[in-house]
């Protein structure tokens, strides 16, 4: 062996603990930049599913004045429409106005990822979603 190759063997084993360094300094980083995409898009399939459910219940209570006739008929619709959600009718108000059938909700959604309420208030934000549909003459 020769005086180089023995010189690059005692550089190349110094170097091995670099990469488990590395890899402990980059995967907590890597893991909260994954968490955090997949809140955000829990985040927004609940609002889009809660702004479809008030949608459809309003519709029906609109158009179909058989199976939505009565207010606890159209928020069971909204409940029935919010696949995935546990939603309780509470949640939803329905009301009359000039525009025709208005259905609004609120749903308290709680993320998963740690760290977010340095940002949000005990990681939840209230959303709100309303549809108002006009009776079909």
């Amino acid at each position: 062996m020769t005086m180089s190759t023995s010189r690059n063997w005692k550089f190349a084993s110094r170097e091995h603990g670099n990469v488990a360094i590395e890899y402990a300094l980059v995967l907590p980083v890597m893991l909260l930049f994954i968490l955090g995409i997949i809140d955000t898009g829990r985040f927004l399939w609940t609002n889009s599913t809660l702004y479809r459910s008030v949608e459809a219940a309003a519709r029906c209570g609109a158009v179909n004045t058989i199976a939505c006739n009565t207010t606890t008929q159209i928020k069971s619709r909204a409940v029935a429409e919010a696949w995935g959600l546990s939603v309780d009718p509470s949640n939803f108000t329905v009301t009359t106005p000039a525009c025709g059938i208005r259905v609004a909700a609120t749903y308290s959604f709680k993320f998963i990822i740690p760290g977010v309420t340095a940002v949000v208030p005990l990681g939840m934000v209230t959303l709100n979603a309303t549809a108002c549909y006009p009776p079909v003459a």
